[in-house]
């Protein structure tokens, strides 16, 4: 742990004392899966605007067929369906269905169940843009507000409907209300920030007690470990959930989940306090609130509701109120610091020309989204704190990608999405920048600018460096995957298609999000902003020496991309699919029985290919393909046929082969199968020495051959014939049929570039290990005659 700068002691009081009282506030829990506590920056899934539903002739019918004309007494009935559906009693007219627990297919479910119990029609649509069975009342039966519903009495609920296979076909992707329908309530929580009080500037010394919201989200669970990683500062995480255990539980469940350690050092240094953001004062009573507020010394306030299909109404008590309770804690008693974690996502008005830290933000009734418009809202909100003397620090994320070393990600992230999408359609839609940086990075500039406090009350852009079109084609060709560039409209048409063609459940919220008009536009202002400046950040991390800013690149995600893969989502180059590059390799020789000399011709050809750069990068293999054969008397009749196997370049990464100077330079492992059925096995070795037949140990593989289950009966050594060295394995090297000529050259390049690179280092190995051995003078460590005077004196 690295120490912090200066510090009160006066406020660092005893952890046991103020978690003792934090502790034993309890809660009720709140239903699974309600707000996303993860990390804004990032374009996950989706949310849509509201569309107004227009009035309908019809009027929905009661459970006893009597007309259910009244706002109050519909109200009542869907907020009875949704709470059989959430299977949760506390769900009431005022209740936004997506905090009591919600998720995009119970939407799905409740929108089946209003229609076929009282045939009310509302759309998704409808329920993503404010989820409160009075709101959704009142657009059904187009009426305006009429405020808070008063209960008309004894309500009965109807059965647990089961939902139709086709719950959604009416819901189809359809423009939504002006971006402005909002723009009242936008501004009345714009309003709140004006009552927050007047307060002198905190003390500018490193947190010892720091308030951490959103810590079981994505970048909130690395933050919390960067936070407790790199200072000393002990953390009280606000947890949804029950009670302080159900908290803890939860907790280290989501640092678990995303290969972060939970272990006996943590707990010492984490308080975890049940509560909820989006509730008045965090839903802790006076007591409690007023504990937290002398005990802390820095707010940082990470939660968030990141939801693109959901509608400002039902967003904004996460992500609006909920910083700005977070502001009225820091200006509560000592003044504290409040660090925000926003998002590039204020910028997402199409046709923004810059994305700086210090440029306008977008308009905000040019956005279409409640994610943006939230988002937008908590920040200007927060501006107007900052007239009021409270220290609040920006800091904007974009995307927020996968882990550089772990590979952890967010599975219903966008960028997440689209990436598994682009490696399974081999297609990508144009866009002009990509703003992310991977959450390992991210987190680490949040921690030290909390710990900073000459860092405070600033701006920062936490975007990277900007990824672009070419620079992603490039990279796609160069592992084996070649893709087509279309336009966007074009691209999600394809990709809806092919989700219909080939359903793939890990991306289901991106079909979601593709088939709602809001999504599509935030997804295309996503894809179409401007690349992202961070002149402020960028000096930051040059003071406090902390990794640059990089782009995203294929390097950079490659743990993350190999874990979606093994989930399911994305998908690497497969031995199956057509080769990357591939060429023939014929060796001669003569074998012999293990314990004999050579004496039998023998004859081997093969057929070796690459999937593409990254088997080679990662795994340092090449494939051999089936259709090869090995002939020999001394096996069989007939010639054997090569069923398949691997080739492993310096597979031992220059390690000595025992004690002497031989290094493995390639590796052979064959599987074969003769005319009988019987199969047989082989294991061959290319070894470099310190002499200068160079060529000769490029050449020359030492097998030996049995059947499969048994040792080896056959040895010898076989050898590239060099008139069929350049013919076979340079002139004949065959490129993927799809790529462009150019294409193919810097295929053929690339691949000749990295093979020859490794065989060179390879033969140099054994040549420098002897060269160092001959200068190695340890051996001679007895001390001369003329020596053992000096030692006497």
């Amino acid at each position: 742990m690295s120490e912090t700068r200066g510090g009160d002691d006066r406020h660092h009081q005893a952890p046991d004392a103020v978690a003792g009282l934090l502790s034993r506030v309890r809660r009720r829990t709140p239903a699974a899966g309600t707000e996303a506590e993860t990390a804004p920056g990032n374009p996950p899934a989706p949310t849509a605007g509201s569309s107004q539903s227009p009035p309908r002739d019809e009027t929905p019918k009661d459970v006893d067929g009597e007309a259910l004309k009244d706002v109050d007494a519909l109200a009542f009935r869907i907020a009875a369906t949704a709470s059989l559906l959430l299977g949760s009693a506390d769900v009431d007219p005022e209740t936004d269905l997506f905090d009591a627990g919600a998720s995009s297919v119970i939407a799905v479910e409740f929108v089946a169940a209003l229609r076929r119990e009282y045939d009310v029609r509302i759309s998704l649509d409808d329920v993503f843009a404010d989820a409160r069975p009075r709101r959704l009342a009142e657009r059904w039966l187009g009426v305006e507000s009429t405020g808070p519903v008063t209960a008309p009495g004894p309500v009965t609920a109807p059965e647990a409907p089961e939902v139709p296979a086709d719950a959604a076909a009416d819901d189809t992707a359809e423009a939504p209300a002006a971006p402005h329908a909002d723009l009242p309530l936008i501004l009345g929580d714009l309003s709140r920030a004006d009552a927050l009080p007047f307060v002198p500037a905190p003390d500018p010394v490193p947190p010892r007690r720091i308030l951490l919201t959103g810590a079981t989200g994505f970048l909130g669970a690395h933050l919390l470990f960067d936070l407790l990683r790199r200072s000393d500062a002990h953390v009280v995480c606000l947890v949804r959930a029950a009670d302080a255990e159900a908290a803890e539980r939860k907790l280290a469940d989501a640092l678990t989940g995303y290969l972060l350690p939970w272990s006996g050092e943590l707990r010492r240094r984490i308080t975890v306090l049940p509560g909820d953001i989006g509730k008045p004062r965090l839903g802790l009573d006076d007591t409690v609130w007023r504990a937290l507020a002398d005990d802390i010394d820095s707010v940082v306030s990470v939660a968030a509701a990141v939801d693109f299909l959901r509608g400002y109404a039902s967003l904004r008590r996460t992500n609006v109120l909920g910083p700005l309770t977070l502001a009225e804690l820091a200006a509560t008693g000592r003044p504290k610091p409040l660090h925000q974690i926003s998002s590039t996502a204020v910028y997402n008005e199409l046709g923004i020309a810059a994305m700086d830290e210090d440029s306008p933000l977008g308009r905000v009734d040019r956005m279409i989204g409640g994610y943006n418009q939230s988002k937008w809202a908590a920040e200007v909100a927060l501006r107007r704190a900052r007239e009021h003397g409270l220290r609040v620090t920006l800091m904007r994320p974009g995307g927020i990608a996968g882990h550089t070393v772990t590979g952890a990600h967010n599975p219903l992230d966008l960028s997440t999405g689209l990436l598994g999408a682009f490696t399974r359609m081999r297609t990508l839609p144009a866009f002009r920048s990509m703003n992310v940086a991977p959450v390992d990075w991210i987190s680490r500039v949040v921690a030290a600018i909390v710990c900073d406090p000459d860092a405070w009350g600033q701006t920062y852009n936490l975007t990277g460096r900007p990824g672009h079109l070419d620079g992603m084609v490039r990279e796609m060709q160069l592992s084996g995957m070649n893709v087509e560039v279309v336009g966007w409209e074009e691209w999600r048409e394809d990709f809806l298609a092919w989700a219909k063609a080939e359903p793939l459940p890990q991306l289901d919220f991106l079909v979601r999000m593709m088939e709602n008009y809001t999504a599509q536009k935030l997804c295309e202002a996503f894809l179409n902003s401007p690349p992202a400046t961070s002149d402020r950040t960028d000096a930051f991390v040059a003071r406090h020496n902390l990794p640059p800013a990089k782009v995203y690149d294929a390097e950079a995600q490659t743990a993350s991309f190999e874990r979606m893969a093994a989930s399911g989502v994305a998908r690497l180059p497969h031995r199956d699919d057509e080769p990357y590059v591939s060429f023939g390799e014929t060796m001669r020789g003569r074998l012999s029985p293990a314990d004999g000399q050579p004496d039998t011709f023998a004859h081997l050809k093969l057929t070796l290919s690459v999937a593409g750069m990254y088997q080679l990068v990662k795994h340092r293999r090449v494939d051999v393909r089936e259709g090869g054969a090995l002939r020999c008397a001394r096996l069989h009749a007939e010639p054997l046929t090569v069923t398949g196997g691997d080739v492993w370049v310096r597979p031992q990464y220059g390690v000595p082969r025992g004690p002497g100077i031989r290094h493995p330079l390639l590796r052979y492992r064959l599987r074969l199968r003769d005319a009988d059925g019987g199969l047989w096995w082989l294991e061959g070795q290319k070894t470099a020495r310190a002499r200068r037949d160079l060529l000769a140990q490029c050449f020359t593989l030492a097998v030996e051959i049995g059947r499969e289950g048994e040792e080896a009966t056959v040895k010898g050594a076989l050898k590239v014939p060099r008139k069929s060295y350049l013919p076979e394995q340079v002139d004949g090297i065959k490129v993927r049929s799809t790529l462009s000529a150019k294409e193919r050259r810097l295929a053929k390049l690339t691949w000749m570039a990295w093979f020859g690179s490794q065989i060179g280092q390879g033969l140099m190995e054994p040549m420098l290990r002897a060269g160092a051995e001959l200068l190695d003078l340890r051996a001679d460590t007895a001390p001369r005659p003329t020596d053992r005077k000096e030692l006497t004196r």
